[in-house]
């Protein structure tokens, strides 16, 4: 999944001293008062978050990044931890204390934050945005800005005058970037240079000489039929104007900066710990990706052992096919042979539909609710699909009718093997995030940041646990994808060894790269993609094998609870039915059902 979430460390989150000492107020009344008017609060100052979740009324501006708008939200903070403090737990119902736990939970992960220069946003979304870095070759304004304006609504005059405004808008959100990025050198904390050798092309991928080819004015190439010609000709001008005046030089001078300022002054060092405060860092992402105290280290003897298990069985497939050749060869096979491969983009995203299109009627054997929010595949954008992973999934927003989307590479269709297409797509759609995704945001009881809640080791996890469920829906039948699926499943189990080797335990960049060529049957240019994403998202690839694990433990101690009563469409209805939860949270939900 593509953007961050803030990770909740569940406890009293403003402390249960501050809790007691400050005049409580038994009101669940307040509580959902202090949720609402924080949400309105975020929407406002974090208007492409207000675009994605569906939220009207913000999509004409861009997040204000000078250094007063910055305070405010910093402040704002410290406001609800203060509020927070004043209202009285123990009094307020269950439903109601979850909500409290979560959200201060939330706010206090924040603040800790700010020491690593997080911006100031409890809001949910994979990745905190980081101040001092705002771009890598994974994220930042030159993939914001054509991503957020792809989302936007365009069915009226409105719509597309927002799209304009957004356009204009553009230069002072370049200036303010290259500014945090320029405080960032000063401070010696930037991306490793080597992981930025793509950001430049990015960028440049944004400037186009005839204004109409831009993805930027692609809503001005397909009105709806309700606007009058007139119209369309007046806002395609508006757009085209504002392309060239505003968003082109814009997008230049970004370039030229990148080019001759910033990737000059990058770090050699790819550890987080090379940073200043990079190993509190690193602790820091980790509980925030985890949801656990887990140490770096556990989580490395950890992934060694899945790494081994999860290697049996990859054997025992090539014993089963008859390959004569061992471990070494049968990756050389599959990721050299041409059958494994299509020759042509179009078939590999119609192929991709074709899987999705064969998983929507199993799903009724495994879940008793299922979402209303439909989805789709799609390219990933030419401009940034060299740098990007082979697919990721766009969330949906139910209230604005936006369907979600699974975006797949077409990118080297020679690293694109058919082989893991099935597991990917269980991962990316359905049964996971699309569904887990889509469920969350139908829930209407809860709070508006429930709905769109995520951590890491939740949605990763349980995405990387509906890859499982292929073969009771089907899938995995080819001993090929059955490969393919334990693959992905050791892509997994991998990083856990290699994010802790490289941030926690000294490893460079080539031992990771080699590590995870002699485990993982992945192109090289995959795992060279995977392992640079790990040095700029330090923590994050592990929640996904972490949660994953999380969810199989319960499931297994819910089956021994049960029984023969063990019913498998309500205990994924369990584990879906309040939205993300960090795991212990989830754990407890599990449990209380199983022992009913």
């Amino acid at each position: 999944m593509k953007p961050g979430v803030l990770v909740v460390t569940l406890s009293c989150a403003v402390g249960a001293a501050a809790c007691v000492a400050q005049a409580p107020t038994p009101s669940g009344g307040d509580v959902r008062a202090l949720l609402s008017d924080d949400w309105q609060y975020w929407m406002q100052a974090a208007p492409e978050a207000a675009t994605a979740f569906g939220v009207p009324g913000h999509d004409a501006r861009w997040t204000d990044y000078s250094a007063s708008a910055i305070e405010a939200r910093r402040a704002r903070l410290r406001e609800t931890h203060d509020r927070l403090g004043r209202i009285d737990r123990a009094a307020l119902s269950d439903d109601d204390r979850l909500n409290y736990d979560l959200y201060g939970g939330m706010i206090q992960q924040a603040i800790d934050g700010l020491a690593f220069d997080n911006d100031p946003f409890p809001v949910p979304g994979v990745i905190p945005h980081n101040l001092a870095m705002p771009m890598n070759q994974m994220e930042g304004i030159q993939q914001d800005i054509p991503r957020i304006i792809s989302l936007m609504p365009a069915a009226t005059v409105a719509d597309y005058e927002n799209i304009i405004s957004r356009l204009r808008g553009v230069p002072a959100l370049v200036d303010q970037t290259m500014a945090l990025m320029r405080d960032g050198l000063s401070r010696d904390k930037t991306p490793p240079r080597i992981t930025m050798r793509d950001v430049p092309g990015q960028v440049a991928g944004q400037i186009v000489d005839d204004a109409r080819t831009s993805p930027l004015l692609g809503a001005f190439a397909a009105f709806p039929p309700s606007l009058p010609g007139s119209e369309r000709e007046r806002l395609t001008l508006a757009a085209v104007d504002a392309y060239v005046t505003t968003v082109k030089p814009a997008f230049t001078r970004l370039h030229e900066f990148l080019t001759a300022t910033y990737l000059p002054g990058c770090r050699e060092s790819t550890a987080v710990a090379a940073l200043p405060d990079g190993p509190a860092m690193y602790a820091f992402n980790v509980r925030w990706h985890t949801t656990t105290g887990t140490s770096p280290q556990e989580i490395h003897e950890i992934g060694l052992a899945e790494v081994k298990r999860i290697r049996s069985e990859m054997d025992a497939i090539i014993a089963s096919v008859g390959f004569a050749g061992g471990f070494e060869a049968f990756k050389t096979h599959l990721r050299t042979n041409p059958a494994f491969f299509y020759k042509d983009a179009n078939a590999l995203e119609s192929a991709y539909a074709v899987i999705a299109k064969r998983a929507d009627p199993e799903l009724a054997h495994l879940f008793g609710t299922l979402p209303r929010t439909p989805y789709g595949i799609r390219r990933i954008p030419e401009a940034i699909a060299p740098s990007q992973t082979t697919a990721y999934y766009e969330p949906g927003a139910f209230v604005a009718g936006r369907p979600g989307y699974m975006f797949v590479n077409t990118y080297r269709l020679d690293a694109r093997p058919m082989w893991e297409m099935e597991a990917l797509t269980l991962h990316e759609a359905v049964p996971g995030h699309h569904l887990q995704i889509a469920l969350a945001q139908e829930l209407a009881d809860l709070p508006d940041f429930r709905r769109n809640l995520s951590y890491t080791a939740y949605v990763e996890g349980w995405a990387l646990y509906a890859e499982s469920l292929g073969a009771d829906m089907g899938f995995y039948a080819d001993p090929y994808s059955k490969f393919g699926q334990l693959t992905y499943e050791m892509w997994r189990a991998v990083r856990l060894v290699v994010d802790t080797g490289l941030h926690a335990m000294g490893w460079s960049r080539q031992q990771a790269i080699d590590y995870f060529q002699a485990n993982a049957a992945k192109t090289l240019q995959d795992i060279t993609v995977e392992v640079d994403r790990y040095i700029v998202w330090p923590g994050q690839a592990l929640g996904y094998k972490m949660g994953q694990l999380r969810i199989r433990e319960m499931r297994g101690a819910a089956e021994s609870r049960l029984g023969p009563r063990f019913d498998v469409r309500k205990f994924h209805d369990v584990v879906l039915g309040q939205g993300a939860l960090p795991m212990d949270v989830l754990e407890a939900r599990v449990k209380a059902w199983s022992e009913q």
